[in-house]
């Protein structure tokens, strides 16, 4: 067919929060194409409060590390992957500080170290107390737009792979104004994000729709872990979409869990109380609420230093009336991060050559069933950098070959399957399962991708990972970190490996 533009490159990445801008930025020897479908520095990235994990207190080590990050992980972790991670913290976070990234310091000039649940020590480092997320957003914004070795593509929607011989060719997109868009490559990078928005309650921004995930699986590529979505146990119960985030960093400065009789109900369900791995602390709050009571975040201890320590947060509060100083904040749980995704290996390499993931879109297996905090930001700068490093020493450039799938024009989804479809994964695939509830999703998801044109867009991608995501619960009839199954609630041995679909 023809296309409205055609363009070449030594690489394509395709994302740019954390894990696509420093992949990017770490090719400076290759022609990198660099695209995303809003505006640089578009995706989840920006959105992050906590912090990133880096262990460089005279108390911690990369190995107390990644000993935490497996403890919370399932027993689904890749040991490799964990050490690598946890093993090249300092230097992603000396990387990232060289590009002009700056963190909370104390006087005399150490790192500001907080706490977050799972963590055995102090090793959470932050920006403007929560704002780590759009200081790391805007530094490797700022880099890429001076790196001249970078095409940026704004608003380019990518459709699909181009295959051809068992190997990637590059990929078709739709531009701002619908036109047919061809980029060729052999070297293809999906930093996309994860699939937080298939959920009706989400922190996630309106882009994270799966689309590296449904990519990736229409091209026959292995994906595994897609059960494991997190569900982060404190997003402020304001009625927003998405919902804000009410970090994990206040329970590690003190705040506490409370119903609406005033009890503080986690000191019953775990040893470390509010500092309990995620999935607890989420289905702790979600069983409240679903015998009728309401959950607050009591975080007044934070007392006089809140709009300091966390403006963002104190911010959205005010904003809804509530001074989190003098009031507790309505809180419940909330999709937040999705564990699952392309099955990669430590460099990134997917099971289609010329393909490689990073970041949330990818399953590295740092993350296992569940994932440590702080650990999301981390993972995109070190993998970037892995993948970057892998695809300069192969030494790829742009592939002519290939039939390129038309894009199509610009699909018009109703958005009343998409809202159906995103409460139905949020009452039969949430933070609690069973079997009929996810036979009926799965029922019930299908009937509603027959009502949206056959062609690549943000709602068939999303009706696609979220079938995944139903498909693979159904499929895994245990309960294991961030999955859990009322029918089937306790972890099974015989479970004790990823489920993989190539």
């Amino acid at each position: 067919m023809t296309f409205d533009e055609v363009l070449s490159a030594d690489c394509v990445v395709v994302g740019t929060g954390v894990a696509g801008l420093t992949t990017a930025l770490s090719m400076p020897v290759l022609d990198v194409v660099l695209v995303t479908k809003t505006e640089l520095g578009g995706g989840s990235t920006w959105w992050a409060q906590g912090g990133i994990a880096v262990p460089v207190s005279p108390e911690d080590s990369p190995a107390r590390h990644a000993a935490d990050t497996i403890a919370v992980g399932g027993g689904l972790n890749d040991p490799e992957a964990v050490g690598a991670l946890a093993g090249h913290a300092v230097e992603g976070i000396a990387h990232l500080r060289q590009r002009g990234a700056r963190f909370d310091t104390e006087p005399d000039g150490d790192l500001v170290l907080g706490r977050e649940a799972g963590h055995s020590v102090r090793r959470i480092i932050h920006t403007d107390g929560d704002a780590t997320g759009a200081e790391v957003s805007r530094a490797l914004v700022e880099a890429t737009r001076v790196a001249g070795h970078v095409r940026l593509l704004e608003h380019v929607f990518v459709t699909d792979l181009v295959v051809d011989g068992g190997a990637v060719r590059g990929v078709t997109g739709r531009g701002p104004g619908g036109e047919r868009i061809l980029i060729r490559s052999g070297a293809v990078v999906l930093a996309t994000g994860g699939a937080g928005r298939v959920y009706a309650n989400t922190t996630n921004p309106v882009e994270v729709t799966g689309d590296g995930l449904a990519m990736a699986r229409r091209a026959g590529v292995a994906v595994a872990d897609v059960e494991f979505m997190q569900f982060h146990p404190t997003a402020l119960a304001s009625g927003k979409d998405p919902m804000p985030l009410l970090t994990e960093a206040l329970r590690g400065e003190g705040a506490v869990l409370v119903d609406d009789e005033g009890t503080r109900f986690m000191v019953a369900e775990h040893r470390d109380a509010e500092l309990a791995p995620r999935d607890v602390v989420a289905r702790a709050v979600w069983r409240r609420l679903m015998d009728g009571h309401k959950v607050f975040l009591d975080a007044r201890i934070v007392g006089a230093r809140f709009p300091e320590r966390f403006p963002t947060v104190f911010k959205e509060c005010m904003d809804e009336g509530i001074d989190p100083r003098v009031s507790p904040i309505p809180a419940e749980p909330a999709a937040h991060y999705h564990m699952g995704g392309i099955a990669v290996d430590l460099t990134g390499r997917s099971s289609l050559s010329g393909l490689w993931s990073v970041g949330e879109a990818s399953r590295s297996g740092v993350h296992g069933a569940n994932r440590l905090a702080s650990n999301s930001l981390l993972e995109g700068l070190v993998f970037g950098e892995a993948v970057a490093a892998d695809i300069v020493q192969l030494g790829l450039t742009a592939s002519p070959g290939g039939e390129a799938t038309d894009p199509g024009a610009v699909p018009e989804v109703d958005p009343s399957v998409i809202s159906e479809a995103r409460q139905l994964m949020w009452e039969k695939v949430g933070v609690v399962r069973n079997r009929s509830d996810l036979v009926e999703a799965r029922r019930r998801l299908t009937a509603l991708a027959g009502m949206i044109p056959p062609v690549s867009s943000e709602g068939r991608n999303l009706l696609e990972a979220s079938a995944m995501i139903a498909t693979s619960a159904l499929a895994r009839t245990e309960s294991r970190g961030a999955h859990h199954r009322s029918d089937f609630p306790e972890p099974d041995p015989s479970w004790d490996h990823s489920l993989v679909y190539t």
